[in-house]
C-alpha cells in the first residue's frame, strides 16, 4: 500500500465563484462533482471515476477584502499536523491557519515555507480517506512545481521537513531545474521564479489525455493559456494556464498529432518534467 505521509495527497481550489468553477473545470478536465458539505461548511469534491480527486470551496468576502485571491493549494499528508507545524516554525516557515479539526474527518493547517510559498498539511482522522484513484489517471495531479527565489534553500527546507530527496538537475537559459522525490517517486521540480511571478508559489499539473484538446477547452471556458504547449522530456507536453477567476493551474499530457513547430520550455530550455 502506498505510504501517503510526506506526499501531496489532496488539492483544493478556493474561488470567488463556486458555480462558475464547477462548470469550467468539469468541461476542461471532465471531472464530476459531489456535494461533501458538512454543517456550517459548504464543500464540493471534483471526482474522477466517481471518486473524490480534489476539493472546491468558496472564498469568503472577508478573505477577499483581506487580499485573498482564487488559488489552488496542495495538502501534504503527515502523521501529526501539530508536530509538523512545530517543525515548520523551527525551520523558519510560517503558520497561516493553525491546526484545525474538520469534525472527525481530518485535521489540517495552512502554512508557508521561509520564502512564503503556501501549502497545507493534513492528517486523516478516519481510515480510508486517501484517494483510491490511480496516480497516473487523467484528472489526477501528475507533477508539482515550486517557483521560488532560492531553489537551493527551498530544497533544504523541504528535505528537512518531509525527507524529500534531491534528484537530477538540468541547467537551461533561466537557471537550474531541480527534480525532487518522495520515497522512490520523482514527484516534482524546483525552479527560480521569473520576475513576473510576484511571490514564490506551488503550481500543480493535472493530467489530460490530449494537451491540444485541453488547451481549446481552457480557452472556450473563458480561461487563458499563459505558455505552451511545451514539450518536456519523456514525450509529454505541458500548458500553464489561469482559470476565469485568475487561479493558476497547469496541464500535462500527450499530443495526438506531431507538431511541426517545437516550443521552448517555460522557464528552462531543458526543463525535466517527468510526470510519474
Amino acid at each position: 500500500m502506498l505510504d501517503h505521509h510526506s506526499r501531496f495527497v489532496w488539492y483544493e481550489l478556493s474561488t470567488t465563484n463556486v458555480g462558475a468553477a464547477k462548470t469550467f473545470y468539469s468541461e476542461v478536465m471532465g471531472w464530476g462533482t459531489r456535494d461533501m458539505s458538512m454543517p456550517g461548511i459548504a464543500y464540493t469534491a471534483f471526482t474522477v471515476r466517481n471518486a473524490p480527486a480534489c476539493g472546491l470551496i468558496n472564498l469568503s468576502e472577508e478573505a477577499t477584502d483581506n487580499g485573498a485571491k482564487s488559488r489552488w493549494i496542495g495538502y501534504v499528508g503527515v502523521a501529526d499536523v501539530d508536530a509538523t507545524v512545530g517543525r515548520i516554525k523551527q525551520l523558519g516557515g510560517l503558520v497561516l491557519v493553525p491546526p484545525t479539526d474538520v469534525f472527525d474527518f481530518s485535521r489540517f493547517a495552512i502554512v508557508a515555507d521561509p520564502q512564503m510559498a503556501t501549502f497545507a498539511l493534513v492528517t486523516w482522522l478516519r481510515s480510508g480517506q486517501e484517494s483510491q484513484i490511480e496516480r497516473d489517471a487523467p484528472g489526477r495531479v501528475g507533477w508539482h512545481e515550486l517557483l521560488t527565489a532560492d531553489p537551493t534553500a527551498a530544497l533544504v527546507f523541504y528535505s528537512a521537513l518531509f525527507g524529500w530527496q534531491r534528484g537530477e538537475a538540468t541547467v537551461g537559459a533561466t537557471g537550474t531545474y531541480q527534480l525532487f522525490s518522495a520515497g522512490q517517486h520523482t514527484i516534482g521540480g524546483i525552479a527560480t521564479k521569473l520576475e513576473t511571478v510576484s511571490i514564490p508559489s506551488w503550481v500543480y499539473y493535472f493530467r489530460v489525455d490530449d494537451i491540444d484538446a485541453a488547451a481549446k477547452r481552457v480557452r472556450a471556458g473563458g480561461g487563458q493559456v499563459l505558455e505552451g504547449p511545451t514539450e518536456v522530456p519523456g514525450g509529454s507536453w505541458v500548458l500553464q494556464c489561469i482559470d476565469p477567476r485568475q487561479a493558476i493551474f497547469a496541464l500535462v499530457g500527450k499530443r495526438k498529432y506531431k507538431a511541426l513547430v517545437r516550443f521552448r520550455p517555460f522557464g528552462s530550455s531543458d526543463k525535466a518534467l517527468r510526470a510519474k
